[in-house]
């Protein structure tokens, strides 16, 4: 059984999709699919061809176009010898869905062919895919740096919920790059941060901030939930994995939970003897080692071999469809999300009601120019803030006035949204750790969605007013 490829990335399907190859990828080869062969002579598809073929081919049974949902929790062998070879990972396919699962390994393909990755694996929530990077990365008593604006939860879980596993999370102010190196200890073993960040819209030089990684001999992981792979391809600036949570604009449309890591394929792991979960012998596999026999993917196989079978925070297949249904039109999507957030921006910054808006997309905002380098077209996404005159009280007042916008805590979706973040997602930090976060307590945080964005401007001008 051969390993199935799309793009360079590995699926763990066993079938070799055969249908959209990223750049540099060798000719297709269409694989159980005879009515319909693959195209032969492009292979360098555009973004937007990938989103919606990557991965995927009609199904060679039914002829079924879409991908159907596989809802199954186990899968035939053909015998004895199939069976092992699936269980000592000598050869890939399907043997449990809380590892492998067809629909799963469509959303797997298409993300890492997005994002210019190698290989992917899939969880249940971005929390549980930044669990999966690190449980397969660090050992008890082992460190890592992460930028100290991160969305709320993150901050609870690198600084909390860590510690209890023995792992140090040292927090950096990401805009000094330099900072990172003045922080770096003798256990950290990777830099964390988010290409832009959550709530704050701050842009991150990830090019620079790479390069203090790899100086150190230090993956840099890199969320890239806000930005998605239409705006920002992190790995092409030097990030080695990349994370998402698939419940925001991935999917879209806020009804599916699901996160993801995306290896890039280049990182060395036996620098410094540093990572000796992926260049020692696995005892779960009779010594296996994974960087030796795995290389390029091996941080991949490792995450769902070991950390993904043990720990279990599978993505459902229902959650895998809906997600895929989702990316098929992020281009489109991001496209409206930013220009509506562009033209909210622009009303927030002209009301003296407004004492502040952190918006990259605006050319007075101090990250306009990273934004113009990292993001396609200078876009500041489609989450930002603003602060609102009257501080706590005023903030809390608005968010209870709007009628078009959602009060919820979620961002992504097609509807738009608004949070105070001090009162909600970042209510169990310090006043100190909410300010330094971008979440003090007059900021208000947007989602905005696709609507008419007169619409949108009309609700927020009549809820200031109230």
């Amino acid at each position: 059984m051969e390993f199935g490829r799309l793009g360079g990335e590995l699926s763990w399907s066993g079938v070799n999709s055969g249908i959209i190859r990223n750049r540099a990828a060798e000719p297709p080869t269409a694989q159980g699919d005879k009515k319909r062969p693959a195209p032969s002579g492009k292979k360098d598809y555009g973004f937007e061809t990938r989103a919606i073929h990557a991965g995927a081919q009609p199904d060679p049974t039914t002829g079924a176009r879409s991908t159907p949902i596989y809802q199954t929790t186990a899968y035939v062998f053909d015998d004895v010898d199939h069976a092992a070879s699936l269980f000592n990972l000598h050869n890939f396919g399907y043997i449990y869905s809380r590892l492998t699962n067809p629909t799963v390994a469509v959303l797997e393909e298409r993300v890492a062919s997005l994002e210019g990755g190698r290989a992917a694996v899939a969880a249940a929530s971005g929390h549980a895919a930044q669990f999966l990077v690190f449980a397969t990365m660090l050992e008890p008593g082992d460190e890592f740096l992460a930028s100290r604006n991160l969305y709320g939860g993150s901050l609870t879980q690198f600084g909390l919920s860590f510690k209890k596993l023995g792992w140090t999370c040292h927090f950096v102010d990401p805009q000094d790059p330099e900072n990172f190196r003045r922080a770096l200890t003798p256990k950290c073993k990777a830099i964390f941060v988010e290409s832009l960040a959550n709530p704050g819209g701050i842009v991150v030089d990830i090019e620079a901030i790479a390069r203090v990684a790899h100086d150190a001999g230090l993956p840099l992981i890199v969320d890239n939930t806000m930005a998605t792979p239409y705006l920002c391809r992190p790995i092409e600036f030097g990030a080695d994995i990349v994370t998402h949570s698939t419940t925001k604009f991935l999917g879209g449309h806020g009804n599916a939970m699901g996160g993801i890591v995306v290896e890039s394929g280049k990182f060395d792991w036996t620098q410094g003897g540093r990572f000796p979960s992926m260049t020692e012998p696995e005892p779960a596999y009779h010594g296996l080692r994974f960087y030796e026999n795995f290389g390029d993917f091996a941080f991949t196989t490792k995450a769902r071999a070991v950390a993904l079978r043990d720990y279990g925070p599978s993505m459902a297949p229902m959650n895998a469809f809906l997600t895929i249904t989702g990316v098929e039109t992020l281009h489109v999507r991001m496209e409206r999300h930013c220009g509506n957030a562009q033209a909210v921006a622009a009303f927030l910054a002209g009301d003296p009601r407004v004492a502040w808006v952190s918006y990259a997309g605006l050319d007075s905002s101090p990250y306009h120019g990273l934004a113009c380098k990292y993001m396609r077209g200078g876009a500041g996404g489609a989450v930002f803030t603003f602060g609102v005159k009257g501080g706590y009280e005023a903030g809390v007042k608005l968010v209870e006035s709007v009628g078009l916008f959602s009060h919820l805590a979620n961002i992504g979706d097609t509807r738009s949204l608004i949070l105070h973040p001090a009162s909600t997602t970042h209510r169990q930090l310090t006043d100190e750790q909410r300010l330094a976060a971008g979440a003090g307590p007059d900021v208000i945080r947007l989602s905005i969605g696709l609507e008419t964005a007169a619409d949108l401007i009309a609700d927020l001008d009549q809820a200031l007013g109230s």
